[in-house]
């Protein structure tokens, strides 16, 4: 009996160090506004923030996984769900472009809902995930 493969995109561990430096960052910035009450709470706030974030990353690093029976995509802070292929209408990729900056969201649209995930949850390009998906989803 073969067992189809199993494809994960995952948050790149860079962008977790970099959160986890940046609260580090924020908090010792929040220590050292001790005299400036809207300096610690808007240091404080973003050391939360940001702590919260990389929390996330660190608990739940995959963000999309697909094996031949559908796809699991991480869903609120920590949890995920089970999407099987015949639940999954369409997948595609939503471009936005505003001023200079060009935003690309990977799209999975099911029965059910539609679940949003960036480049930088899958640690690849939103384009190449896509077309992966679709054809790892039809086989070929």
């Amino acid at each position: 009996m073969s067992r189809s493969p199993v494809l994960r995109w995952r948050v790149r561990r860079e962008i977790l160090v970099l959160k986890a430096a940046g609260a580090l960052a924020l908090a010792v910035a929040t220590v050292l506004s001790q005299g400036d009450v809207r300096g610690m709470f808007l240091a404080g706030a973003g050391t939360v923030m940001l702590a919260v974030l990389a929390l996330r990353d660190l608990l739940v690093p995959v963000r999309l996984s697909a094996d031949g029976e559908g796809v699991v995509v991480t869903k609120g802070f920590a949890g995920s769900e089970r999407v099987p292929w015949s639940q999954v209408e369409r997948i595609r990729v939503d471009t936005r472009t505003r001023f200079t900056s060009r935003t690309e969201l990977l799209e999975i649209e099911t029965r059910d809902g539609l679940f949003l995930l960036s480049r930088f949850d899958l640690g690849a390009p939103v384009q190449q995930v896509a077309d992966t998906l679709r054809a790892f989803r039809t086989g070929s």
